[in-house]
Order: structure tokens, then sequence, then C-alpha cells
């Protein structure tokens, strides 16, 4: 039996009608669900013996990824506080591990500043071998669509005072 409270403070009586327990519903829906897919039926059943254990279960639960989560948080705090990692006590392996890490940085900052320089390389080069092809595009063209010279200024031509024309060439 579950309480609600109405609109207006009164309480409603109402009853689930899935609930864990074997009522008409419960049992038909089991057997749907083992003529659909047998793992439906198989968990239906499993809810019907042993659904009143979930609230416990579902509380338990939750209380202990809350306090993983919980220690994950408290320790995240602590390595925010001590810089970026927690020390260890031992002070020549932490200032060991302090120059290292000082190290890596430095040379992952000159990684950076390489991959940089290489990056402008690589596009000059592009850029270049862009405008090798597109002039060469342009000067094919430009030989292309140029007029063809049909006669020679230093040839004399043939039958100026005659009128050009198919028949006449005979």
């Amino acid at each position: 039996m579950l309480r609600l409270n109405g609109r207006n403070g009164s309480t409603m009586n109402t009853t689930a009608l899935i609930r864990p327990a074997w009522t008409p519903a419960t049992i038909a829906l089991t057997v749907i669900g083992f003529m659909v897919f047998w793992p439906l039926g198989l968990a239906m059943l499993a809810y019907i013996i042993w659904g009143d254990r979930l609230d416990g279960f579902k509380r338990d639960a939750n209380r202990a990824t809350d306090g993983f989560f919980a220690g994950c948080r408290r320790s995240a705090d602590k390595a925010h506080r001590w810089g970026h990692a927690t020390r260890t006590g031992n002070v020549a392996f932490d200032d060991w591990r302090e120059k290292e890490l000082e190290r890596l940085v430095a040379e992952r900052r000159k990684l950076d500043e390489m991959y940089e320089e290489f990056d402008a390389y690589a596009r000059e080069l592009r850029r270049a071998k862009d405008q090798e092809e597109f002039d060469r595009f342009m000067s094919d063209r430009a030989r292309s669509t140029a007029p063809v010279p049909t006669s020679t200024p230093s040839a004399p031509a043939r039958g100026r005072n005659k009128p050009s024309g198919l028949l006449d060439e005979a």
C-alpha cells in the first residue's frame, strides 16, 4: 500500500499494479516475458521473488558509490592543494620528482615549438606546390586559347586577286 498526499493535503490510498508479489498482472507479464524473450520472463520472475529487497539493495549501492566518489573527491582536493601530486614524505625523492617533472614540461614545450615550426614549413611547401601547379595551369591555358596564325607575313599569298572559295581552288 502506497500513501500519496493529494493536492489539498488529503491522503490517497493506492496500490501499485506491478509490485514484487504474485498478482495477476505480474503472473501475466512473466508468462508474456517468457514467450517473447526468455530473459525478460526470468527477470520478471526474479523481480517477483526478490523485488522487495530492491529498496535496501539500491540504498546500499547508493551509499557505497557515494562513499567511493567522496573519497576520490577528497584525494583530488588534497592533490590540488599540494600542487599536482601529493608528497611522499621522502624529501630527496620529492625533489628529484619535481626536477624531472620540470624537465618533462620543458621537453614538452620544446616539442610543441618544433611541431609548430614543422607545421609552418609544411604549410609553406604546400603553398609553393599549389602556386607552381596554378602557374603551370595558367600557362597551359594561355597556350591552348592563343589564336593560331593562318599565314606568315613573309610567304607570298597565292591568288590574292581571286575570290576565295572551295570550288575556285582547283
